[in-house]
């Protein structure tokens, strides 16, 4: 007896999981829905699935996470986790319900026109996970820096010449801060308390993040990315956390896209328009590599500190680093009369990218797996 494919839409919410099936022809059908439980997935799949039935599943990457497709692929089943922005959507289309939104996967499955995103492992999830918490920590720092400096100009207090923050000279000239009425010294103790334990947090976070990384299999790699100028630890584990293995995209352009640097493009007949980049892919990716590009402004240099993180890096590495420094410069140069400066950085990043893409590829596969 030939195997035949059904294919799984589910709609996954915190509670509950919206399922439809479809065959081999004909719409989807709707088969209700399952609590959001391994057991009722469990026996969902068996009731689906058969001797002669293969099972291929598709739902939408969302904050409920990868748990659901790491319990099928234990089960054997085929699954796919897609990116709801590249899900198509039929012009006019209006009615939104959990019903649709389980059968769309499935025909779109069906039809081979779903975008799936990369699936990290459980160990790679967790270092994501420590770099976003320890991204949140310093907005939530510079949030309380805003408070703290906005009430202070709301009381027209301002520092003495030469005292800036942070600093100890500030932090003490904080401290001996007087005010007529005690609820200003109350407010003002708070949001200093708050500047400081975000501070105290955000120090945390990077000694463990040092840690997680020093015993990480990608601890190559992150060596190799910090021998490219501008790419300190905190970019490179940013890299390596949001991107994984950069062999796994075959082409840099490819790593271009991910990151979301990319043009957007409007091209019809013989008409052909180039808009500003996509700002579709990972935003922290985006962000470091942002930063980095700003060092392209300098003139070709090997500094102190790139030196130290140069030591005990492959020669084809420190190669690639003179190649890419000599490029960006050159770039930098030539853009920054013509575009601005804003849009320098943006075209520099790109290329930049590039060349962390062609670093992730000198490194043995073995270590950046």
């Amino acid at each position: 007896m030939s195997e035949r494919t059904r294919f799984v839409g589910l709609d996954v919410h915190k509670a509950s999981i919206a399922v439809a099936v479809a065959e081999a022809f004909g719409d989807p059908e709707d088969h209700g829905s399952i609590a959001n439980d391994p057991s009722a997935v469990r026996k969902l799949m068996q009731r689906l699935g058969g001797p002669d039935i293969r099972l291929e599943v598709a739902y939408e990457a969302g904050p409920t996470g990868y748990a659901l497709h790491r319990q099928l692929t234990a089960m054997g089943i085929a699954c796919v986790v897609v990116a709801p922005s590249l899900i198509p959507v039929r012009p006019g289309e209006r009615i939104k319900t959990d019903q649709r939104d389980a059968a769309k996967p499935a025909r779109l499955l069906r039809s081979g026109d779903l975008t799936a995103v990369w699936v990290p492992d459980e160990a790679h999830e967790a270092l994501r996970d420590l770099v976003r918490a320890r991204d949140d920590a310093k907005a939530d720092q510079l949030r309380a820096k805003h408070r703290l400096s906005e009430f202070l100009l709301r009381r027209a207090i301002h520092p003495p010449v030469g005292v800036r923050a942070p600093s100890r000279a500030h932090d003490a000239w904080l401290d001996g801060l007087a005010f007529e009425h005690a609820a200003d010294g109350v407010v003002l103790g708070h949001y200093v308390a708050v500047v400081r334990e975000a501070a105290e947090r955000v120090k945390r976070l990077e000694v463990a993040l040092a840690q997680c990384a020093a015993a990480s299999p990608h601890a190559e790699l992150l060596t190799a990315l910090q021998a490219l100028r501008g790419i300190g630890f905190l970019s490179a584990v940013t890299i390596v956390a949001e991107a994984g293995d950069l062999r796994r995209f075959p082409t840099a352009r490819q790593s271009m896209a991910y990151v979301g640097l990319v043009p957007s493009e409007h091209s019809s007949g013989d008409a052909r328009h180039r808009g500003h980049i996509t700002k579709t892919g990972d935003r922290l990716m985006r962000h470091v590599l942002g930063q980095a590009a700003h060092s392209a402004r300098y003139r070709p240099n090997v500094s102190a500190g790139l030196r130290t993180r140069q030591r005990g890096v492959p020669p084809e590495v420190i190669e690639l680093d003179r190649r890419a420094q000599a490029r960006l410069h050159q770039r930098y140069r030539h853009l920054s009369r013509r575009i601005g400066t804003d849009k320098t950085v943006i075209a520099v990043a790109r290329e930049l990218a590039g060349f962390v893409w062609a670093a992730g590829q000198l490194v043995p596969a073995a270590t950046a797996a």
